[in-house]
């Protein structure tokens, strides 16, 4: 495989990695005040500039307040963040938030079947093809983390058939949380991966432009990982 050049992190990714973490883990309190940028700069050996360019970027996130001559205080993530901060927030401090991986698990079980409803409307037998190939590859994959991929895939083609920035948008945020787990998630998953019968129900639906049969077949397969996944979370909570 050819050798790619090896990417420098800057310094402000540094910061701004670092801050982004406290204000996360809940280190720093929303409401809390930030140390001046001249403080910050000496706590971490770096300069103001690479400083002021960090806040700039979580500003740009919503997750500080930066008023012009007053200190920069910490916003609630709750309220303010975006989809980006999901691979944060699922795992920090080396382990994975359970409520997190729940709440995961229950906005694809019911965000998943409306965007491939839309996609059998907007996209129907254009998508034929595409999803065709997919779920074949599927099929011919044997090893578990080469089946998730293929299933992101899969469902790569029926979020760009539904359309929609906002499901787009939510599709990244999901699929940037889950790919650092594929590997640990291989045995968890195989339930819905094996199950090649059902993407290919879904596609099928998905082709004939058969908008309820698409939404209907695309929950029954979201199901099969949700209803292996879910007893495993409960079961960790309460150990």
């Amino acid at each position: 495989m050819p050798l790619q050049p090896v990417a420098r992190r800057s310094v402000p990714d540094d910061v701004y990695d670092q801050l982004l973490t406290e204000v996360v883990d809940g280190a720093i309190r929303p409401g809390a005040a930030l140390p001046s940028e001249r403080r910050m700069a000496e706590v971490l050996g770096v300069s103001r500039p690479a400083v002021r360019e960090a806040l700039q970027r979580l500003a740009h996130v919503g997750l500080v307040e930066v008023r012009q001559g007053d200190a920069t205080t910490v916003r609630d993530f709750r309220h303010h963040g975006g989809l980006d901060l999901l691979p944060r927030l699922l795992v920090h401090g080396g382990e994975v938030d359970l409520a997190v991986a729940r709440s995961i698990l229950e906005a694809r079980l019911y965000v998943g079947p409306r965007i491939a409803e839309l996609a059998a409307e907007r996209g129907g037998a254009d998508l034929d093809s595409a999803l065709e190939s997919t779920v074949r590859a599927l099929g011919e994959a044997t090893d578990p983390v080469e089946k998730q991929r293929m299933a992101l895939l899969f469902w790569e083609h029926i979020v760009e058939g539904a359309d929609s920035i906002a499901f787009r948008l939510m599709f990244n945020g999901m699929r940037a949380a889950y790919e650092p787990l594929i590997d640990a998630l291989a045995v968890v998953m195989a339930d819905e991966v094996d199950r090649v019968d059902a993407y290919e129900a879904v596609a099928a639906a998905i082709a004939r432009s058969d908008v309820t049969g698409a939404r209907l077949r695309a929950k029954s397969l979201l199901s099969l990982a949700t209803n292996s996944l879910m007893p495993v979370i409960e079961q960790l909570e309460e150990a």
